[in-house]
C-alpha cells in the first residue's frame, strides 16, 4: 500500500505545482496599431494572416498557449518577434525601411527559419504558403529599372559621381558600439564576391583577408578560421547614360571578424558597420549585434555566412561556395580573380554583371580615396581585365543577384607612351576572339575610363 499512497502524493504534489504555476503569468502587452506597413490589401492580409500573431502588438493565443509552462515560452517568441519586427508600428518608419523589413521576412521564410518550426508545429495556420509566399515577393518586384540621370557633360557612359565629404583618416575611425575597432587594411583585402542588391539598389563588394583568402580557396570554410575578417562595401547605385548601372555614393563598410572563442556569444563572429563618409560607427551600444545575429541566423550551417565565395574549392554543404563564377581557364594570359577590384556595373538587359580588377601596378596608379571625376590614369605595367558574368539569383538572399558563369574576359596591358594592348576572350570555353580594330579602340577606351568605386 505504501507505493500506491506515494504516488498519490507525487501526483497531488505535481497537480498542485500545475495549478500554481498557472497563477505565474506575466502579461503581454497588447495595443491597438498605431502605424501599420503601408502596403496593398491583398499583401495586408497575408501579413494579418500569417504573420500578425506574433509580429505584432495584438495578442492572439490559443487556448493551450494559456496554459503554463507553454505560456512562457509563446510569451517569449512573441516579445522577441516584435523587439525584432512590429508590422503594428513599422508605418512610422520611411518607406525603404518598411520594404526592407519586408525583404527581410521574405528571406527568412524563405530560409525556413521564420515562422519558428517549433511554433507552427502546434499552429498550422501560420505557415506560409508557397501561394503567399509568391505573391510577397511579386509585390516587392526588386528588379524595376533605376531613373536614368541627366547625361553628363561628353556624353559620359559613366554617372556623374555624387560630392563626397573630404576623406576621413582611417586610422581615427571610432570604435562600434560593442568595441569592435574599425580595420584600415580593409582597402588591401582580395574579392571573395559581389553582390547586386535589387532590395535596396546597392552594390556589393565582398573582400576577406589572407586568412580568408586561403580558407575561400581550400575549401575550408565549414567553418572559416578564426582569424579570417570579411569587408563588405557598399555603393549606392547609379544609371549611367548608356544604361548601365554603376556605383554611386558610397554607403558603408560592414565587418565579420571571426574569433570562435572571444565572440562566441554571438555566433563566433565580431560584428561592426560604419557609414558614410564619415565611417560613424552604426551602433550607439552593444545591442546593435542582435540585428547582425538575428539576420544571419538561418544561414547557420554556412558558419553565418551569405554569400558564396567565388572558388574552385569543393565543398559538402549546399551552395557554400561559388564553383560556377570561378570558371575561368587557366590558359588565360593572367588569372584575375585575386587581383584587386576597382569597379563593377550592371547591364540590366543582357543580365550581366562586370568587375574591372586591376594587377599591382594599376592599383597603384589609382586614387581611390578621391573624389575627382576625372578618368583615370595608368602607368606603364598596369594591366586591367574586365571580367563578364551572367548573373543568377543569390539562393541565400531574394533580390540580389550575384556572379555566375563567366561570358567574356578583356585585358588591356598598358605599355610604352601609353599604348594599349586588348585581348578578348568569349564563349562558353572563353576562347580568344578577335575583334575588328574599331571594336578593340572602342572596348579598350571604355575599359581605361571606367571610374574606380571611391573609397570613404
Amino acid at each position: 500500500m505504501r507505493p500506491l499512497k506515494f504516488l498519490w502524493k507525487f501526483a497531488i504534489a505535481i497537480a498542485a505545482v500545475f495549478v500554481i504555476l498557472q497563477c505565474v503569468r506575466p502579461s503581454i502587452p497588447a495595443r491597438p496599431p498605431t502605424a501599420e506597413i503601408q502596403v496593398p490589401p491583398s499583401i495586408h492580409q497575408i501579413l494579418e494572416k500569417d504573420c500578425s500573431s506574433c509580429h505584432s502588438d495584438q495578442r492572439r493565443l490559443s487556448w493551450f498557449d494559456e496554459i503554463q509552462p507553454g505560456y512562457w515560452l509563446v510569451r517569449k517568441d512573441i516579445l522577441t518577434a516584435r523587439e525584432h519586427l512590429d508590422f503594428s508600428t513599422l508605418g512610422s518608419k520611411p518607406a525603404a525601411a518598411q520594404k526592407a523589413a519586408l525583404y527581410e521576412a521574405v528571406n527568412m521564410i524563405q530560409l525556413g527559419a521564420m515562422p519558428l518550426p517549433r511554433y507552427v508545429a502546434l499552429h498550422s495556420e501560420a505557415r506560409v504558403s508557397p501561394e503567399d509566399l509568391a505573391a510577397l515577393k511579386a509585390y516587392l518586384s526588386p528588379w524595376a529599372p533605376l531613373p536614368t540621370p541627366p547625361t553628363a557633360t561628353g556624353g559620359s557612359r559613366r554617372p556623374v559621381p555624387s560630392a563626397n565629404t573630404p576623406s576621413i583618416r582611417l586610422e581615427n575611425v571610432s570604435p562600434e558600439g560593442n568595441g569592435i575597432a574599425f580595420d584600415p587594411s580593409f582597402e588591401s583585402w582580395k574579392s571573395l564576391s559581389f553582390s547586386d542588391r535589387g532590395d535596396n539598389n546597392t552594390f556589393r563588394f565582398i573582400l576577406g583577408n589572407d586568412i580568408a583568402v586561403r580558407a575561400a580557396e581550400s575549401g575550408h570554410i565549414s567553418p572559416w578560421p578564426d582569424g579570417a575578417r570579411f569587408a563588405k562595401i557598399a555603393w549606392q547605385q547609379q544609371t549611367g547614360s548608356n544604361g548601365m548601372v554603376y556605383p554611386g555614393k558610397f554607403v558603408q563598410v560592414e565587418l565579420m571578424i571571426k574569433d570562435s572563442k572571444k565572440y562566441a556569444s554571438t555566433d563566433g563572429w565580431g560584428w561592426g558597420r560604419w557609414r558614410g563618409a564619415d565611417l560613424k560607427p552604426y551602433g550607439s551600444d552593444a545591442r546593435f549585434v542582435n540585428e547582425c545575429t538575428g539576420c544571419h541566423q538561418p544561414v547557420k550551417g554556412n558558419d553565418y555566412v551569405y554569400t558564396p565565395p567565388i572558388a574552385n574549392a569543393r565543398s559538402t554543404l549546399q551552395e557554400a561556395v561559388n564553383n560556377r563564377a570561378a570558371a575561368l581557364p587557366v590558359t588565360l594570359p593572367f588569372q584575375p580573380l585575386r587581383w584587386t577590384p576597382i569597379t563593377m556595373f550592371v547591364d540590366q538587359r543582357t543580365h550581366t554583371m562586370s568587375t574591372l580588377y586591376g594587377n599591382e601596378a594599376a592599383v597603384k596608379s589609382l586614387d581611390m580615396r578621391s573624389t575627382s571625376p576625372s578618368s583615370p590614369r595608368y602607368d606603364q605595367g598596369a594591366v586591367l581585365a574586365l571580367v563578364t558574368w551572367v548573373q543568377r539569383d543569390d539562393p541565400h538572399w531574394f533580390g540580389a543577384r550575384i556572379p555566375n558563369t563567366p561570358a567574356s574576359v578583356e585585358f588591356v596591358t598598358v605599355g610604352p607612351g601609353k599604348t594599349s594592348l586588348y585581348r578578348r576572350f568569349e564563349g562558353p570555353n572563353l576562347a580568344e576572339a578577335h575583334p575588328p580594330a574599331n571594336l578593340i579602340a572602342q572596348r579598350t577606351s571604355f575599359v581605361i575610363e571606367l571610374k574606380p568605386a571611391s573609397l570613404p
